[in-house]
């Protein structure tokens, strides 16, 4: 991915900072598009994933809409060029001012994770004189079989409905003017690479759409979310996901009525690979069993190693020199700033440039100015 004509351009960017390979990221969309018009699926982007407006403004051109977890998201998705009939609002904890503020845009649909959030949305939608289209979000307790940080479909998880409150929410959706559902929603974890997860939860959704047809509800819209996985291991061999086998687990076991359209919400299998965090090396110091690599990038540009031990491929792009282990460490004053232990790198020096593969999602979109640090900039590909 890094060949010298690049690493040659870098040499003049100050470090560290976030690259996106457009090109990529450009190829991705166009197999997503492909695969998703195939069955007439639509897709809201995750902007949690990554929101910085120049990948947004590029995924909004193919179509597709978003997928917010606070208002500021609404916000970002709608000066990017998203149409307000393709946001759709989720989140456990929305509060009055983010609710308004999507009520206000005229949004698509609210993902709702509660009782009590139901009944706030009507009061305001009441107040505003609106009505709110909801799709309830349902814990199917579908394991995802994903770090614990990153499972939200179990029933011990804090997200969504579960099912032995499905009476409760009719009582209430009953006696809430102001609210139209439309769908039914789940979403049961992330970085999820086996596929037979999906068909799982394809299996409770049909499930669950029996229970509702019983009592003659029949909504319009399911939304199954996102999650689908990237490998982290091997960014090169694999750089865009198996987006064929991962639409038609859906296609094969999720049962629709001619009536009801399928929602994605695809956020790190769309952009995690297009993105790496490009860092020097500032010093290589001797410990008693093992040489550090102390970089000039941290926890503050790419959490998810000290967050919850996540792998992402390191290399040294600058020296072809003979093998050697080091720990790749960051510059900030925690233990925890930490990106691999015993990772094997060609001979590192100082000012050698480290590339952190597998960065697009969870990257820019986490940073932090902890320790007072500057937010590191962005470049991208095609304006190099």
């Amino acid at each position: 991915m890094f060949n010298s004509t690049r690493i040659d351009q870098f040499k003049n960017i100050p470090t560290p900072f976030y690259y996106y390979n457009m090109e990529l990221l450009e190829n991705t969309l166009d197999l997503i598009k492909t695969e998703a018009s195939r069955y007439g699926y639509h897709i809201h982007y995750a902007v949690k994933a990554n929101a910085n407006p120049k990948i947004m403004k590029l995924i909004q051109t193919y179509g597709f809409g978003a997928d917010c977890v606070s208002g500021n998201e609404i916000t970002r998705s709608l000066e990017t060029g998203y149409t307000a009939n393709k946001i759709v609002y989720a989140g456990v904890g929305k509060s009055d001012r983010e609710i308004l503020t999507a009520l206000e845009a005229g949004i698509f649909c609210f993902n709702c994770e509660s009782i009590p959030e139901i009944e706030l949305i009507n009061e305001l939608a009441e107040q505003t004189n609106k009505t709110a289209r909801i799709a309830i979000r349902i814990n199917p307790n579908v394991n995802a079989n994903t770090h614990h940080y990153i499972t939200t479909g179990i029933e011990e998880n804090k997200f969504g409905i579960n099912r032995w409150e499905f009476e409760s929410v009719l009582e209430t959706l009953e006696q809430s003017k102001n609210i139209e559902l439309i769908g039914l929603h789940f979403h049961i974890g992330s970085q999820i690479t086996d596929l037979s997860v999906f068909k799982g939860l394809c299996l409770r959704i049909n499930e669950i759409q029996e229970w509702f047809k019983e009592r003659q509800i029949l909504v319009n819209h399911i939304n199954v979310g996102g999650g689908f996985g990237v490998d982290y291991k091997h960014p090169d061999e694999n750089p865009i996901p198996d987006f064929v086998s991962f639409f038609g687990i859906f296609k094969e076991f999720l049962n629709l009525t001619p009536s009801q359209e399928l929602h994605f919400e695809l956020g790190r299998s769309v952009v995690a690979q297009c993105g790496s965090l490009i860092s020097k090396v500032l010093y290589v110091k001797n410990g008693v069993n093992t040489k550090f690599a102390i970089l000039d990038a941290g926890m503050t540009e790419l959490l998810r190693p000290a967050l919850y031990q996540a792998y992402h491929k390191i290399e040294n792009i600058s020296s072809n020199g003979e093998e050697e282990v080091y720990d790749v460490v960051g510059p900030i004053c925690e233990s925890s700033d930490c990106f691999g232990k015993a990772v094997s790198l060609p001979s590192t020096k100082r000012n050698d440039f480290i590339a952190l593969r597998t960065a697009g999602a969870y990257g820019e979109a986490m940073a932090s100015r902890y320790n007072l640090r500057d937010i590191a900039d962005s470049v991208f590909s095609n304006e190099l």
